[in-house]
């Protein structure tokens, strides 16, 4: 497809320097003016001062100048405004007021994560020796950052723009709920929620495997409990391994391995989920906190107010 990763994200929040050190803390490197970049896919977070946690917006590759005019067409199409700006085309979400921009950049090449010797029923590929799974001592770092989440207060609307508009792709959708949608070959780069409020609920960052998430988790939980929300566990729409954890300002970020991925489109069709599938397939339940954070009431008093 033209649109080719979920490039960078911007989130505004009300203490920086305290977030910060959580990121770092995260695995990404602190470079610039408030950004931070994973192993493959370079600066992919910055954070920014704002009176309330929110996703300010976020950037999507696309190989071409002919991407952007065909993007430019198709927001017309649904009478959105845009601007373009040298290589990029620049719109928001009409109900979230998230800023998208669509950017000519090369396609991210990741190399392949060596995988460990595995011993399995009838097939042993590791002898006399512990797994290196266990043996790993360097930080846990993100590889890339893998997918947005975001609640929406008008979701037939923000799923026009995003799909008609964007370009994006649907690759399953959760009854009553929300939309994964695609960007890239993986399942899913943003996941559009029902929502009381237009609200940042999560970003994701891909390790190389479970032992990664595990690891990085407990380094990030170790004197920091107040950081755990939800793992460890699978989804089963996108079938990934996570860990979720909480920044100080209240955004959650996901560790995630082993993700679905979509190469032919004519050979995907999407679902329809209800009910625990459309969380996960096995873990312990969710907590009440990850379906509806502690701070929605406090996000819906101040958008009110704003209003």
């Amino acid at each position: 497809m033209a649109l080719h990763r979920i490039a960078s994200v911007v989130i505004g929040v009300p203490n920086i320097e305290e977030t910060s050190a959580y990121y770092t803390d995260f695995g990404l490197t602190p470079t610039r003016d408030g950004w931070f970049a994973t192993v493959d896919g370079g600066e992919q977070l910055r954070l920014v001062d704002a009176p309330t946690r929110r996703l300010i917006g976020f950037t999507i590759g696309v190989d071409d100048e002919d991407d952007l005019a065909r993007a430019a067409a198709r927001l017309n199409r649904i009478g959105v405004g845009h601007e373009r700006r040298g290589n990029r085309l620049v719109s928001s979400d009409p109900v979230t007021g998230t800023s998208v921009a669509l950017q000519v950049q090369q396609r991210v090449r990741q190399e392949p994560s060596p995988l460990p010797p595995q011993n399995t029923p009838g097939r042993i590929e590791r002898i006399g020796t512990r797994s290196p799974g266990i043996l790993r001592e360097a930080p846990v770092q993100p590889r890339k950052l893998g997918h947005v989440v975001l609640g929406t207060t008008d979701f037939a609307t923000s799923e026009k723009y995003f799909v008609e508009g964007i370009g994006f792709k649907v690759s399953d959708l959760v009854k009553e709920a929300g939309a994964f949608l695609r960007c890239s070959t993986e399942h899913h780069n943003l996941l559009l929620l029902y929502a009381p409020v237009n609200f940042l609920h999560h970003t994701s960052w891909q390790v190389n495997d479970i032992d990664e998430i595990g690891r990085g988790a407990a380094a990030m939980l170790e004197g920091h409990p107040e950081r755990h929300v939800w793992g460890l566990g699978r989804h089963h729409v996108g079938s990934n391994f996570f860990w979720y954890l909480k920044d100080p300002a209240g955004n959650f970020a996901e560790y995630y391995s082993d993700t679905d991925c979509i190469v032919d489109d004519q050979l995907w069709e999407p679902e329809v989920f209800e009910g625990a599938l459309g969380l996960y397939s096995w873990g312990p339940p969710p907590p009440p906190s990850f379906l509806r954070p502690d701070d929605l009431a406090a996000l819906m008093v101040g958008a009110h107010g704003s209003s």
